[in-house]
């Protein structure tokens, strides 16, 4: 039995849905229960239902061979697993955004960029690159309200219809990388499993 963390939330929906294309099909009275622990109705695969940040920590240290989780998580993680396969959905982009007329390009170098942000590593590293000091500011959710309120100069956040943001009076400065729904796969399973992992990924890849 193949064991799967799956992600709550935003693409769990769109998950178990893909699997159920490719006949992966978890019983009704189980996705109804509390349980976290699921099985499929063959017995085929076991499914832990986890937080999104918490996928690659299972396959990384094998308690599951393969997850599904966001590019955004893998990003700011930089877990060591393998990432085979974009499976197409959940698709937003991780951006910089903030008030239109902030001159944020134009950042006094003595004075350091409030950024306020769920992907604090990410954040680190897109800013650096760009030779801008920043102050972090880690927030576990709205972060739009940051700049609104004055507690950031602007936020990094992933983006979908960009709605959110502008009902308070945000938008996209800048594009950091697209992100989408991957199927990852802990890096031992990948050559000792390599059978049932090789059929898991053809069975979720995207209809051509």
């Amino acid at each position: 039995m193949l064991t799967l963390a799956l992600a709550k939330g935003r693409l769990q929906e769109t998950t178990l849905a893909r699997l159920e294309q490719a006949g992966i099909v978890l019983p009704p009275e189980q996705l109804d229960s509390r349980r976290l622990v699921l099985n499929d109705v063959r017995g085929e695969y076991r499914f832990l239902l986890v937080k999104p940040g918490d996928v690659p920590i299972y396959v990384e240290h094998g308690i599951a061979q393969a997850g599904v989780c966001g590019r955004d998580v893998l990003l700011e993680q930089e877990p060591d697993v393998y990432e085979p396969l974009d499976l197409g959905f959940g698709r937003c982009r991780l951006v910089v955004a903030g008030f239109p007329d902030m001159p944020w390009r134009e950042a006094n170098h003595l004075s350091k960029l409030r950024v306020a942000t769920k992907y604090p590593r990410i954040t680190q590293r897109h800013f650096q690159a760009r030779a801008t000091p920043v102050e972090i500011i880690p927030l576990s959710g709205s972060v739009e309200l940051a700049p609104v309120l004055g507690l950031a100069d602007c936020i990094v956040d992933i983006v979908e219809t960009g709605r959110t943001l502008a009902e308070n009076g945000l938008a996209v400065l800048e594009d950091i990388a697209p992100v989408s729904a991957r199927c990852i796969v802990n890096r031992a399973a990948f050559h000792l499993a390599r059978h049932q992992v090789t059929r898991l990924l053809e069975q979720l890849a995207p209809p051509a």
